[in-house]
């Protein structure tokens, strides 16, 4: 078995900010909202190596994933919601929700090859996208914020999950 990867949940997932946090994300407007402080969101992370981040302590596992552009070329970095699983790091692309497959999930598809900051730790991995057990999967995603329940509402399309493995 590989090398696990790090944990850090800043906080209880069931504190007054976390329960605050999943009902704000559950909403349109305040999936916009999030959508928009997400580059300030993304500039704590990064500076912390994804040790905190601007939502507070939220109680739910984030971390940093950098892709190579499939376009242009460069690095493109994306503050994400994580599942553990030992040596393997499962992300989910619901866009909260919207039409579109994000940017990440196609850079992805495109080239396997990434970067995690997790718990002040940056790691090389490789992508693999999930074809089987999804909505086990998916299941474990809603137990960390039920928004991704409602998020799989606003969409017809098919919610991309990821394994991530130590490179």
């Amino acid at each position: 078995m590989a090398e696990q990867f790090p944990k850090r949940q800043w906080g209880s997932n069931t504190n007054f900010l976390a329960r605050l946090a999943t009902e704000l994300a559950s909403t349109k407007p305040g999936s916009w909202l999030i959508r928009k402080v997400t580059p300030l969101d993304r500039a704590i992370l990064e500076r912390t190596d994804a040790k905190y981040t601007l939502l507070g302590p939220i109680g739910a596992p984030v971390m940093l994933l950098t892709t190579t552009g499939r376009k242009s070329g460069e690095p493109r970095t994306q503050p994400l919601l994580c599942l553990h699983e030992g040596d393997t790091i499962y992300v989910i692309g619901s866009n909260f929700g919207q039409q579109h497959h994000p940017a990440w999930t196609t850079n992805l598809l495109a080239n396997p090859n990434a970067t995690v900051a997790i718990a002040g730790q940056r790691i090389p991995v490789r992508a693999t996208l999930v074809e089987s057990d999804k909505d086990t999967l998916f299941a474990r995603f809603v137990e960390i914020t039920s928004a991704y329940s409602v998020y799989r509402t606003r969409t017809a399309r098919d919610l991309r999950i990821f394994a991530l493995t130590r490179a």
